[in-house]
Formats: C-alpha cells, structure tokens, sequence
C-alpha cells in the first residue's frame, strides 16, 4: 500500500494546538473538553457506553477502532458490538425517549485488503445493548449504576428477526435479553457467548 494504515497513539491531552509559528494556542484536554463534554447526547453516550463495557470485561482501552467490524473483542477472543440508548437527552424534551437501537446488518471491512464484504451479516457474537436511567435530578452516565446492560447473542437476533434494522427494548425482552448491571457483565458475557 503507499498510504499505509496510520496507527493512533494514545495522547495525554497535554499536546498543544499550534499556530502558524508552533506557538501555543490551546490544548488537547480543551478540544476534548469542547468536543466531546455532551455525555448525554446520542453520539458522545453512545462512545461511552463502549467504553464502559470495555472497562467491564477488562479489555485494553487504547484507542477505539473506528472501522473495525465490532465495537470490542474480549481477551478471549469474544467479538462484541455495543449499542446505547436513554430515556433522557441533552435537549428539552416533553417526554422521555423510547428506547430502541440499530441492529441492521453490516458489511465488514477488512482493513488488510482495505475493502468491504460483499455480504451483510451482524459481524459480533454478542449484542450488549445499555440503557440510561431516567431519573434528570439525578442523571449522570459517568455513575456505572445508572445503567442497565442488555446482553444477547447475535444468533438470537439472526433467528428470530432476520435482517431488521431497529429494535425495541421491550422486542429484546421477549427475545430473552439479559437484563445486568456493570460488576455483572463480565460473567453474563462469558456465560452466554
């Protein structure tokens, strides 16, 4: 390849943004703190969601993949792909959210031929799909308790609802979803995949 794949370093966030002249401008920490402090919107809760699974099944946390075909992959070779909702948002709202998630087949990337699979399939063994609580006085996705962790096997979803591309928290329910909290999840996953 003549551009081959750039590998991310963690950074500290003490890094300075530099002007023309490398002279100082801001920080690293201030970008991350103006991009990224939105934790209960969709797309920053959704990155955290994947950060706390990972932090529960004691997977390294580096650097998150961006166009791997699964959000994780546990020390055990378990492929995992994490999905988040919430009952309350960043906005004014004037009820609570319905909780549901995407769950559309994907086509997987293959970073070493740099090409996509020509078929859709869900690339994951295991779904664990969290959820937010719903209380706004006390809202904080920081505090792991807040959270509810549903965990399924992909198999489930195969069988019993095809290629649909969104479901509801209640349709995971009858599928058998296993409701669990943060300490527990480790077990739940390795007892179901």
């Amino acid at each position: 390849m003549k551009y081959p794949a750039i590998v991310p370093v963690p950074p500290t966030g003490k890094e300075h943004i530099t002007d023309e002249k490398g002279n100082p401008v801001s920080s690293l920490l201030d970008f991350w703190r103006w991009a990224h402090s939105d934790l209960m919107g969709n797309a920053e809760r959704g990155i955290l969601a994947e950060y706390l699974v990972a932090c529960a099944l004691d997977i390294p946390r580096n650097v998150r993949g961006l166009w791997d075909r699964y959000d994780l992959i546990t020390p055990e070779g378990i492929t995992i792909e994490v999905k988040s909702s919430g009952y309350l948002q960043s906005w004014g709202q004037e009820h609570l959210s319905t909780i549901s998630f995407g769950i559309a087949p994907t086509l997987g990337w293959d970073d070493k031929t740099n090409t996509y699979e020509t078929e859709s399939k869900r690339q994951a063994q295991v779904y664990v799909f969290c959820v937010h609580h719903q209380e706004q006085e006390t809202a904080n996705p920081l505090d792991t308790s807040q959270w509810t962790f549903y965990v399924l096997p992909t198999k489930i979803l195969n069988e019993k609802v095809g290629t649909q591309k969104k479901i509801s928290l209640s349709s995971l329910k009858k599928l058998g979803a296993i409701p669990t909290s943060f300490r527990e999840l480790h077990q739940i996953i390795h007892e179901i995949k």
